[in-house]
C-alpha cells in the first residue's frame, strides 16, 4: 500500500518532504500531489472518494492558513488521515493551521502532528501500514533501535 501526501499549495513542500524522505528510509512508496481544499475544491472530493480505491492506504495532508484539507479529506475518505499543520507565510504564526487540524468534530478524526512536524506523519503513516505488514514493522523497530543508539552514544559522549 501507498502513502498519499497531498498539500495545498506548492509552498507547502519544504516542510512535506520530510514525510517524503522517511517513508523512503521505510521503503514505502509515495504519491505526492498538490490539492488544495479551495481553489479545486472537485479535484479534493474526487482525491478523497477514490484513494482508498487506488492503492492508498494512509493520507498525510499538510495545509497552512485555514487548513481545511486534511478535515475535508477524513470526511469523505475511508482511510486514516494524517494531518500536517504548515506555518504558511499568511499564517498566525502557525496556530491557526494547528487549531483547524486539531480540532475537528466527533465522527471525523484527523491524526494531528506538531507544526511542520512531516516527518513524524510519515513515522505515524508507515507505523499504521506497519500493523499489516511485518516487514515493515521490522524497519521500523530497526529505526526505533537507532534513534536509542544516538541517545546511549550522546549519554557516553557528555559523561566521558
Amino acid at each position: 500500500m501507498k502513502v498519499a501526501i497531498i498539500m495545498g499549495s506548492a509552498s507547502d513542500m519544504p516542510v512535506m518532504e520530510g514525510a517524503i524522505k522517511i517513508l523512503q528510509v521505510f521503503g514505502v512508496e509515495t504519491q505526492v500531489d498538490i490539492v488544495s481544499a479551495h481553489r479545486t475544491p472537485s479535484y479534493m472530493m474526487r482525491f478523497a472518494t477514490s484513494a482508498h480505491q487506488n492503492g492508498i492506504g494512509v493520507v498525510i495532508a499538510g495545509a497552512g492558513g485555514a487548513a481545511h484539507l486534511p478535515g475535508m479529506v477524513a470526511a469523505t475518505s475511508p482511510l486514516p488521515v494524517i494531518g500536517v499543520p504548515v506555518k504558511s507565510r499568511n499564517s498566525i504564526d502557525g496556530w491557526d493551521s494547528v487549531l483547524s487540524i486539531l480540532q475537528m468534530p466527533s465522527g471525523v478524526p484527523v491524526a494531528t502532528v506538531a507544526l511542520n512536524g512531516a516527518e513524524n506523519a510519515g513515522i505515524l503513516a508507515a507505523q499504521i501500514l506497519a500493523t499489516s505488514n511485518k516487514e515493515l514493522q521490522n524497519k521500523i523497530v530497526a529505526y526505533k533501535d537507532g534513534l536509542a543508539q544516538k541517545v546511549d552514544a550522546s549519554r557516553k559522549e557528555i559523561n566521558s
